[in-house]
């Protein structure tokens, strides 16, 4: 049986296990949209737009990729060093003709650095202009600077990709920013740590609005495991965030790769 007609397979599968229309919430369609930039890090949108796409088959909803004009925007920031061509998406609307949006997710990348640096601050813009009218605000890695410097976490709690710690950190006015957690809810923000953990935190997410057993079937045919408890985080100390918690025995850091000796001590 080929690889495509399996796929499918679990495609259909999925469906069969739970039709569900939005919440009364969202009315008939959940509208979500997903700003890009130039440097946006892949896996911060592949990860949770993929789960999404499942979604679709089972949940009436749209998605939108926003940008300051529709057309392909890159993932590689226009001051990178990398030596590869990066892929890119397609941005479906400017920011100026994006659709009504329950939803809007801000990725991180080194593209953030860069707007910053040039001082382009279309997307906190964008996510200030809109935010009244969301019903969620999400940002994966250091996506949440564009959150802080348009004043979005303001006497909120917030976490951010630990790697890049330091920078976030440095907009906001009186944020809570949270040195050991995968994701942060305060509200209807939510934020998540560094790329990987922007899956994790849209699968929290999701089964929070719709249920677990839908989103289940959806990661399932992924085959992906999501961590689910909010508050795992090694690499916190893999990258010695200021005030990680350390309580918890370092040989709990085994996932990432190379840093046995960080973990370690």
């Amino acid at each position: 049986m080929k690889a495509t007609t399996l796929y499918m397979l679990g495609l259909s599968n999925m469906a069969v296990l739970a039709q569900s229309p939005p919440p009364s919430e969202f009315g008939p369609s959940l509208d979500i949209g997903i700003v890009l930039y130039p440097g946006f890090q892949p896996l911060d949108v592949i990860g949770p737009s993929d789960i999404m796409l499942l979604l679709s088959a089972s949940v009436n909803m749209t998605i939108s990729f926003i940008w300051k004009e529709a057309g392909p925007v890159w993932a590689r920031s226009p001051d990178t060093q990398l030596p590869i061509q990066a892929p890119s998406f397609m941005a479906t609307h400017s920011f100026a003709d994006a659709p009504p949006l329950d939803i809007l997710l801000i990725p991180g990348g080194g593209g953030s650095r860069y707007l910053s640096a040039i001082n382009d601050t279309a997307i906190e813009d964008f996510a200030r202009e809109r935010y009244p009218s969301l019903k969620y605000l999400l940002s994966v890695c250091t996506g949440s600077a564009f959150l802080a410097k348009a004043g979005l976490l303001d006497g909120r709690k917030a976490t951010t990709n630990k790697a890049a710690w330091s920078f976030p950190t440095e907009f906001g006015n009186n944020v809570t920013w949270v040195p050991t957690a995968r994701w942060v809810v305060d509200g209807n923000v939510w934020s998540s740590s560094g790329v990987s953990a922007g899956i994790d935190m849209t699968y929290a997410f999701l089964s929070t609005i719709l249920g677990s057993q839908l989103i289940g079937s959806v990661v399932n045919t992924l085959e992906y495991a999501p961590h689910v408890n909010k508050d795992w985080d090694p690499y916190s100390v893999v990258h010695k965030v200021p005030g990680a918690d350390t309580s918890r025995s370092l040989g709990e850091c085994v996932g990432p790769a190379g840093y046995e000796f960080s973990c370690s001590g």
